[in-house]
C-alpha cells in the first residue's frame, strides 16, 4: 500500500479520535477538580459560572456516548444532570439555587422558542380532524386523570391526609386538579426533536401531532393565566386574571408591530444585533408578564408568539437557533439534577410510575378514538397516539408555580418530574419505532374490530394497471399533475399504493386507483396486483421511507414483477450506482434535476428575462392544483 494513503488513513483516524480524546482529558480534569472547585456562593457568581460548566461538559461527553450507542440526546442530557446532581450523582453541582437558574434561564428561552414557532395562522386552515382532535383530546385527558387520581386517594379542598402504599401523605388543596391537567399535556421540544429527526414532520400524522400540541399549548396559557386565581376562585378574580394576560398580549403585539418591526428592519444586516435585540425583547415581555402577576414563562411565551404573527419570525428563529439548543440542553440537564432519588421516596415513585402509564394509556384511550372515527384509519390514528404519549414542559412550569402558590405540596412536584422523565424516556423509544410499533398495536385492534381503511371496493380491488407509484409524496403530486396536463391517457393506467387516508379520499376525485396500504409490505404489493405492472415507480428518497428502502424495494419488485421496469430516488451518485447495481432501470436524483433547471433559469436571467420568467412562473403555479398541495 503507498505511503501517502497509509498517512492519509492515519490522519483521518487521528480525526475522529482527536474530539472524544479532548473531551475524554476535559472530564479527566474534571474529575482530578476537589468538590470545592464547583461549590456555589463563590464571589462574583463563579459558583454559577462553574455550574454551567460543568452542566454543558457532561452533557456533552454523555451525548457522545449516547450518538456511539444510537442512544436519544435528550436521555443522555437527564442522564448527565443525574450524574452531576447532588441527589443521587456525585454532587459536583451543589447548590440548588443554581439549578433553579440554570432551569429558569432555559425554561424561558425553551418557550420563547415554542411561541415563536407557534403559528396561529396556521389554525385557520386547520380542518376539522385537526381541530376537534385539538379541542377534545385535552378535555378528555383531564376528565380520565381526575378520575384515575381520584381512585389513588387525591382530590380537591383543604388540606387532607392519604395514603400511599402505606405512608401517610399531607396532600394540598389541588392536587387532583393540578395531576389531571398537567397529564392531557404532551411535550412540544421532545416531539418536534424526535420527528425531525426521523423526517416525520411533514406526514400526515406529523401534522396532526404538531396541531394538537398548538391546541394544547393554547390550553396551557388559559391554565397559566387562571393559576393564580385558583386560591380565590371567583369568577371577577378569573376575569381580571384573563384580562392581565389579555392586556400582557395586546401590549406584545402593539409594540412588536409599531416598535420591534421598525428596529429589526434597521438592524437586520447585523446579526449580533438581532440576536441581542430578540434575547432583550423575550426578557422584557417576560419582566411585564411578571409585574402583571403573571408568570415569566408565560411572558416568555407572549414574546414568542408576538413575534411569530409577523414576516421577520424566520430571519429571528434562524439566529437565535444557535443559542436555543444551548438552553436546551441546560434545561433537561437542570431536569436531571433535580430528579430526586427514588430510594428516598419510593411511594412516589411508584405513584409516578402508575401516572406514566395512564397518560400513554390515556392518549390512546382520547387521540385514536377521536382520529379512527374522524376516518383517519388505525395507522394514523396510532401514530398520532403514539407521538403523544409523554408529559409536557409546561407540565413542570405549572407545578413550579402551583408549589410557589402553595397549591400543593412539593410531592406533587416531585410525582410529576418522574412522569416526565419516564416518559421522555418510554416516548423517544415509542416514537423511534412507532412504525412496528403501531403495525403490533393495529393487529390487536383489527382483530376486536377496529377494521382499517380500505382501499377499493372490492368490484373494482382487482383492476391491473402499468404504472405503480409506490408512495404518494410531493414528487409524485406533481408527477400526477404533469400527466393530466401532458399525457392525460396515461392516468387511467395508474396505481397508487400509500398509507395517507388523505390520498385514499383525493386520487379517487383525480381518476386514479389507489390501494390503501403500506408500500414495505409485501403482502400490499401483492394485494395491489404488482405482478402485472409493467413500469414501477418509487419517487420517495430512502432518508423519508418507512421500514424499507429504496434498494429493498428494488428487491420486491424484481420477484414480484420481475419483467417491469423499475425507476427509484437516490439521494448521492454514490448511491443512484447501488441501485443501478442492484437492479433499477432509471435512478433520478432530484438535486441534480433541480440544478440543470436552475442552471436555466441562471441563464435567462443574465439574458435579462426576469420580467418573462417571472410571469411564466407566476402563471403557471397559479393553475396548479395538486392532491398535496
Amino acid at each position: 500500500m503507498p505511503v501517502g494513503i497509509n498517512t492519509r488513513r492515519r490522519k483521518t483516524m487521528w480525526s475522529r479520535l482527536r474530539l472524544p480524546l479532548a473531551w475524554c482529558l476535559g472530564v479527566a480534569a474534571v474529575l482530578a477538580l476537589p468538590d470545592a472547585a464547583w461549590a456555589s456562593g463563590d464571589p462574583g457568581g463563579l459558583g454559577l459560572l462553574s455550574a454551567i460548566g460543568v452542566s454543558i461538559i457532561a452533557a456533552t461527553v454523555l451525548a457522545y456516548l449516547a450518538y456511539l450507542t444510537k442512544q436519544p440526546l435528550l436521555l443522555a442530557y437527564i442522564a448527565a444532570g443525574a450524574v452531576i446532581g447532588p441527589k443521587f450523582g456525585f454532587g459536583w453541582v451543589q447548590s440548588e439555587a443554581d439549578i433553579r437558574t440554570i432551569a429558569h434561564i432555559g425554561l424561558i428561552l425553551l418557550l420563547f422558542m415554542i411561541g415563536l414557532e407557534l403559528d396561529l395562522k396556521k389554525l385557520k386552515e386547520s380542518g376539522k380532524d385537526l381541530i376537534t382532535t385539538g379541542v377534545l383530546q385535552f378535555v378528555l385527558c383531564a376528565a380520565l386523570g381526575l378520575g384515575f387520581f381520584m381512585l389513588l386517594g387525591f382530590t380537591i379542598g383543604e388540606p387532607y391526609e392519604y395514603r400511599i402504599f402505606g405512608v401517610k401523605v399531607l396532600g394540598g388543596e389541588y392536587d387532583l386538579l393540578y395531576l389531571a391537567v398537567c397529564m392531557a399535556l404532551s411535550s412540544t421540544t421532545i416531539v418536534v426533536k424526535l420527528l425531525y429527526e426521523k423526517f416525520e414532520l411533514d406526514t400526515l400524522a406529523g401534522r396532526l401531532t404538531l396541531g394538537v400540541l398548538v391546541f394544547q399549548d393554547i390550553w396551557a396559557i388559559v391554565v397559566l393565566s387562571i393559576q393564580s386565581s385558583l386560591a380565590n376562585p371567583q369568577l371577577l378574580a378569573i376575569l381580571q386574571d384573563f384580562a392581565e394576560a389579555g392586556l400582557v398580549v395586546v401590549i406584545s403585539l402593539a409594540l412588536s408591530k409599531y416598535v420591534l418591526g421598525y428596529v429589526f428592519r434597521k438592524i437586520a444586516r447585523l446579526p449580533e444585533l438581532v440576536l441581542v435585540a430578540s434575547l432583550g425583547w423575550c426578557f422584557l415581555i417576560a419582566g411585564l408578564a411578571g409585574e402583571f402577576g403573571l408568570s415569566m414563562e408565560m411572558g416568555a411565551l407572549i414574546a414568542g408568539v408576538a413575534i411569530s404573527t409577523f414576516p421577520y419570525n424566520l430571519d429571528i428563529i434562524a439566529k437565535i437557533v444557535s443559542i436555543r439548543d444551548f438552553f436546551i440542553t441546560l434545561f433537561f440537564v437542570a431536569l436531571g439534577m433535580a430528579i430526586p432519588n427514588p430510594l428516598d421516596n419510593l411511594g412516589m415513585f411508584l405513584v409516578a410510575g402508575a401516572a406514566a402509564l395512564f397518560l400513554v394509556a390515556s392518549r390512546f384511550l382520547s387521540v385514536y378514538p377521536i382520529l379512527y372515527f374522524l376516518k383517519n384509519g388505525n395507522r394514523v390514528s396510532l401514530l398520532t397516539s403514539i407521538n403523544l404519549s409523554q408529559l409536557s414542559e409546561f407540565a413542570l412550569v405549572i407545578t413550579v408555580i402551583g408549589v410557589k402558590e402553595k397549591h400543593i405540596v412539593p410531592d406533587i412536584q416531585t410525582i410529576i418530574t418522574f412522569v416526565f422523565v419516564m416518559t421522555s424516556v418510554a416516548s423517544t423509544y415509542m416514537i423511534k419505532f412507532s412504525n412496528p410499533l403501531q403495525k403490533v398495536l393495529g393487529r390487536g385492534l383489527a382483530a376486536i374490530g377496529f377494521k382499517d381503511l380500505v382501499s377499493a371496493p372490492p368490484e373494482t380491488a382487482k383492476e391491473p394497471k402499468d404504472i405503480a407509484l409506490l408512495g404518494f409524496f410531493r414528487v409524485a403530486s406533481a408527477l400526477l399533475r404533469e400527466v393530466e396536463d401532458a399525457a392525460p391517457d396515461l392516468k387511467d393506467k395508474m396505481l397508487v399504493v400509500d398509507f395517507n387516508p388523505g390520498v385514499l379520499q383525493k386520487l379517487p376525485e383525480h381518476g386514479v386507483k389507489v390501494v390503501y396500504g403500506d408500500i414495505s409490505n409485501p403482502e400490499t404489493l401483492h394485494h395491489a396486483d404488482l405482478e402485472e405492472a409493467k413500469i414501477v415507480i418509487s419517487t420517495i428518497p430512502d432518508e423519508i421511507l418507512v421500514g424499507t428502502n429504496n434498494q429493498r424495494l428494488i428487491d420486491t419488485i424484481k420477484k414480484m414483477a420481475p419483467e417491469a421496469r423499475i425507476i427509484v430516488t437516490a439521494e448521492s451518485p454514490l448511491r443512484a450506482l447501488r441501485l443501478y447495481e442492484a437492479g433499477a432501470d432509471y435512478v433520478y436524483l432530484p438535486n441534480q434535476l433541480a440544478a440543470r433547471h436552475l442552471l436555466e433559469v441562471v441563464a435567462r436571467l443574465f439574458r435579462g428575462e426576469e420580467v418573462v420568467l417571472q410571469e411564466e412562473e407566476m402563471a403557471r403555479l397559479a393553475e396548479r392544483d395538486e392532491v398535496i398541495g
